[in-house]
């Protein structure tokens, strides 16, 4: 397989007040934790915008804003739980596929160029027990389909699903949920949108 073959998928929620980050509330506002996600989705879908891929997928739930790049196609997300809505954005994949959210500003096009020339999964372990990134070379949902979502567990569980594939492994990264969170993102990425987004946030409070 050569790299451009892949379909890139970003599964994401528009940057709504009241409807994303919640947990940055407090300190943050409703407002404040909206506009700290809108970077955070800017800045993963750039990552996504540079890297060699077939296919740039959005798989939203809202509406596309002034952060959505050219390029970059749009979805809908499918009804049901998280398990559903991920298995979903795979099943409109015809060929190798890597899935992210929109947590992990930090990632880059470097991480995200992967190979299915000697593997058929790659999994992204996040720091809160969850994971950031699942590749499959061939699509299946139903390795989706059941697996307890926002638990500590929900990345073990994952991983277990993969079990008799070949699988390689993405580093750990920490998703943006909690402003202590935030802060480490922000000083992993201090050249992105998210941590300016931040730094001014944080700069009016003093």
């Amino acid at each position: 397989m050569t790299v451009p073959e892949l379909t890139l998928l970003v599964i994401a929620k528009e940057p709504r007040p009241g409807r994303v980050k919640t947990r940055l509330t407090p300190p943050f506002t409703p407002e404040e934790a909206a506009a700290l996600a809108e970077a955070a989705l800017a800045d993963t879908l750039d990552a996504v915008a540079r890297t060699p891929a077939r296919r740039r997928v959005l798989v939203l739930d809202g509406s596309p804003g002034r952060w959505l790049p050219a390029g970059v196609e749009v979805v809908p997300q499918c009804a049901g739980g998280l398990d559903e809505r991920l298995a979903g954005a795979f099943a409109g994949c015809d060929g190798p596929a890597l899935l992210i959210g929109m947590d992990t500003p930090q990632v880059t096009p470097e991480l995200l160029t992967v190979d299915f020339a000697d593997c058929d999964a790659w999994f992204g372990p996040a720091a809160d027990g969850g994971f950031w990134a699942l590749g499959l070379a061939d699509p299946d949902p139903d390795l989706l389909r059941g697996v307890p979502m926002s638990t500590p567990h929900t990345g073990a569980a994952q991983r277990r699903r993969l079990d008799g594939l070949r699988v390689r492994d993405l580093p750990l990264l920490r998703d943006v949920d909690t402003a202590r969170d935030a802060a480490a993102v922000a000083g992993a990425a201090p050249d992105g949108r998210f941590a300016a987004r931040l730094a001014r946030l944080t700069a009016g409070r003093r």
